[in-house]
């Protein structure tokens, strides 16, 4: 394997391989281990339709539900087979220097790369909880891809500081991906229709419990969207797909996802008394990163233990020494502290 070849394979390292089967997961940051029973229903209504090819009425009812959602028009949406289509789809805006700032989803530097764009990495420091600077992007990157929230830091950057990054004839790709996992949604762009060249790519996998549906939508102008989908196969999102982002953008849903969200703090504030000094910036998703020594003797000792855990170090700029864990409920939590400090007391 090449030194090219390796470096793809740890970017296309996800959580899903650290949760083997048997293991405690706290590796996947999908909230639940399947749709809620009202969304299954849902589901199963469509599937006496699979015989027939997704509808243009279920696309349009789709992006209307979207759209009321984040006050926007429905020629503002574009819905995908998860954000990670998204990602995949950047190479056809063309970009002719792309920055990604780093740490966050490696998913769109592959693509990228991939597809033979330049691509520039804008590391964020751990010395100032990696905030955002915008100073730090190459005036001539015609496109940036960042996250808010930060997979994996759980950091969440001001919305004003995260619009100042777009510019005319730039695309300014934000990762909303766990913006509805945090109550209130305080920094999401995804209503903003005045920030030129933004396209912002969401997922509904880590709040309902679809991550094998893969379902999510983009939002931006229509002519954005339109290049964005330009070499798209023709009904590129399954009918199941156009129900679970319908019925997920409905105000019910939302109501419900924002009473998740406000559970999901009160464990993440309970995960983090917990964790202590091991956690290396105070988190806004339910995500936390840590910092331990040794890192990877910790790891494979919670594996050994029955505990998944993410590895850190195929994130650029972090290390072996890192590892992101997803909180859970502060029962369910207890089981992963409680390894982690036998682990640790083992040097």
């Amino acid at each position: 394997m090449t030194s090219h070849d390796s470096g793809r394979a740890l970017l296309r390292h996800h959580g899903d391989v650290d949760a083997a089967p048997g293991l405690a997961d706290f590796a996947v940051n999908v909230r639940m281990p399947a749709p809620p029973a009202w969304l299954r229903d849902r589901l199963v209504g469509v599937l006496d339709g699979l015989g027939g090819y997704p509808a243009r009425a279920a696309d349009l009812r789709a992006r209307e539900a979207v759209a009321a959602r984040h006050g926007r028009r429905a020629d503002e949406v574009l819905v995908l087979a998860g954000a990670a289509e998204g990602f995949a789809l950047l190479p056809s805006l063309r970009p002719s220097l792309a920055a990604v700032i780093h740490p966050s989803f490696t998913e769109p530097e592959v693509a990228l790369r991939d597809a033979g764009v330049p691509v520039v990495r804008v590391p964020l420091s751990a010395e100032d909880g990696y905030r955002l600077r915008p100073s730090s992007v190459p005036d001539e990157a015609d496109l940036v891809v960042l996250g808010n929230p930060t997979n994996p830091t759980s950091v969440l950057h001001p919305a004003e500081l995260v619009a100042s990054v777009s510019r005319p004839g730039r695309v300014l790709v934000v990762d909303e991906a766990f913006a509805d996992t945090i109550p209130g949604e305080p920094e999401s762009l995804a209503g903003r229709t005045d920030v030129p060249g933004l396209l912002v790519l969401r997922s509904l996998t880590k709040t309902w419990g679809l991550a094998g549906l893969r379902a999510g939508y983009a939002l931006g102008a229509p002519e954005l969207l339109a290049a964005l989908s330009l070499h798209r196969p023709q009904w590129p999102v399954s009918s199941l797909v156009l129900e679970a982002v319908t019925a997920c953008c409905e105000p019910a849903a939302v109501a419900e996802a924002e009473a998740l969200a406000a559970r999901c703090r009160e464990h993440t504030r309970s995960a983090v008394r917990e964790l202590g000094e091991l956690v290396v910036v105070p988190p806004e998703a339910p995500f936390i990163l840590l910092r331990v020594p040794d890192g990877e003797r910790v790891r494979h000792g919670l594996r050994d233990k029955g505990i998944a855990v993410r590895r850190g170090d195929t994130f650029p700029g972090l290390t072996v020494d890192h590892l992101r864990v997803a909180v859970r409920a502060p029962e369910e939590f207890a089981l992963l502290v409680d390894a982690l400090r036998v682990v640790l007391g083992e040097r």
